[in-house]
């Protein structure tokens, strides 16, 4: 199972943040208690006001390499486990952040 599922215009992908996680980060991908895939993803900043839900936003959208007004949060909004939805080539974009999650700390990830 996968943290991806393609979309006609897009990707929508399903993270596990963590705020106050020390550094804003891609940690990979994990699993779930109910089998679901999740990118896990750390940001410094506190979960007030959507800081960190802003903050998952932004580091997802450089992950897959494009602008963060293409990310936008689809549900979760104040839950851990959220979901995005990224606009562009969904071949590209899968690509991109399959790489992201899958590097070696400090080769691509930030």
């Amino acid at each position: 199972m996968s943290f991806l599922k393609l979309l006609p215009d897009g990707v929508e992908v399903t993270v596990r943040a963590t705020p106050r996680g020390g550094r804003d980060a891609l940690d990979g991908v994990a699993e779930l208690s109910d089998g679901r895939a999740v990118l896990k993803i750390r940001v410094k900043v506190a979960p007030e006001d959507g800081a960190a839900t802003a903050a998952v936003a932004r580091v997802l959208a450089q992950a897959a390499g494009v602008a963060a007004s293409q990310v936008r949060l689809a549900s979760g909004a104040t839950a851990r486990v959220k979901t995005f939805r990224i606009a562009g080539d969904a071949a590209k974009l899968t690509a991109a952040l399959t790489q992201a999650a899958t590097a070696p700390a400090g080769k691509g990830r930030k």
